[in-house]
């Protein structure tokens, strides 16, 4: 039995703050948790807080319903002839009328959508065969990349404007078979890209992995390498689109893109060009749309590149 004389006694308060210290459930009055993210979140959230990319892709989608869905709300198609000759723009005719009296606005609409069209099919058919060729060059290296690389830099040698043009006008005037003309000899641009990421990631330790698991090239190239080179490639391909309606409207200025009774925004301001003066409206209305489309493009690629930099770790929440 303790000595009661010699038992010490705490100060007050002393024993309430020892129960608190000995508890060990005791919860923290405020906890702070951060919420992971995974990788495509926070591109995601980079590419959100891009103001001048996220205005662009506004704009960039207001022209893509102006170009189909306006058809089906408006009131004139593109091959419709009013009474109202040369008339400058109205209540009745907005983008106003030409000389024979097609609606300008149906026109820039139908015009709007050949020159997406091409762009996008450019962007697509030149990143997938660049994406290709140039992963498999560099990750083979050796003769391989070699060859495959002395042929892009050929394609790089040439003209583009104006093998364009000549190939183009032996095709026909045929939207997607000058998309075809054009990516074909845009491609290898992409592969350079292509091939310069390739070769980063080929070093890397999970390729090494997959060789070792027994993982096959072909698996190693497209599950692997590929979509870890997504981003230079995604951002690639928004510039393509952007310099495919430009190439387009440069082939159809110049009377080698698209040919009535089928139209292009590059085909209306060649059109136009001689009636700047007198109806200026012909030829700067679907000028504007390209400056819009092709500065919205770039300024998007913009965006997508900051979001897809690794080095880009701030992210508010």
């Amino acid at each position: 039995m303790p000595d009661e004389s010699t038992t010490e006694e705490l100060p007050t308060g002393a024993d309430s703050r020892l129960d608190v210290a000995t508890k060990p459930d005791t919860v923290p009055e405020r906890e702070f948790t951060v919420k992971e993210r995974s990788q495509a979140q926070l591109v995601f959230k980079r590419f959100l807080q891009h103001r001048l990319a996220m205005i662009s892709l506004i704009v960039f989608i207001l022209i893509v319903l102006f170009a189909y869905i306006g058809p089906l709300v408006w009131k004139y198609t593109p091959g419709f002839i009013s009474e109202d000759n040369s008339a400058p723009p109205s209540g009745g005719h907005p983008f106003g009328t030409d000389a024979v009296g097609h609606d300008t606005m149906a026109q820039v609409m139908r015009g709007t959508q050949i020159s997406l069209q091409i762009s996008v099919l450019i962007a697509i058919f030149a990143t997938i065969v660049g994406t290709i060729w140039g992963s498999i060059a560099g990750y083979y290296r050796g003769w391989i990349d070699t060859v495959l690389m002395r042929i892009a830099d050929l394609i790089l040698t040439l003209p583009l404007l104006a093998v364009a043009a000549v190939l183009a006008h032996q095709v026909g005037g045929t939207w997607w078979l000058i998309a075809v003309v054009i990516a074909g000899l845009y491609w290898a641009y992409v592969s350079r890209v292509a091939r310069g990421v390739v070769l980063s990631l080929r070093e890397k330790e999970f390729v090494e992995a997959s060789k070792a698991l027994g993982a096959s090239d072909a698996r190693i190239i497209f599950r692997h390498l590929v979509p870890n080179a997504l981003g230079a490639i995604i951002v690639n391909l928004t510039i393509l689109v952007s310099i495919g309606i430009l190439l387009e409207t440069a082939l159809s200025f110049i009377g080698f893109g698209v040919t009535p009774p089928d139209t292009s925004l590059g085909l209306l301001v060649s059109n136009a060009q001689t009636a700047v003066d007198t109806r200026p409206w012909l030829f700067y209305f679907p000028g504007v749309f390209i400056i819009l489309i092709a500065l919205t493009i770039n300024f998007i690629g913009d965006g997508l590149r900051d979001a897809f930099d690794p080095q880009q770790t701030k992210v508010r929440a």
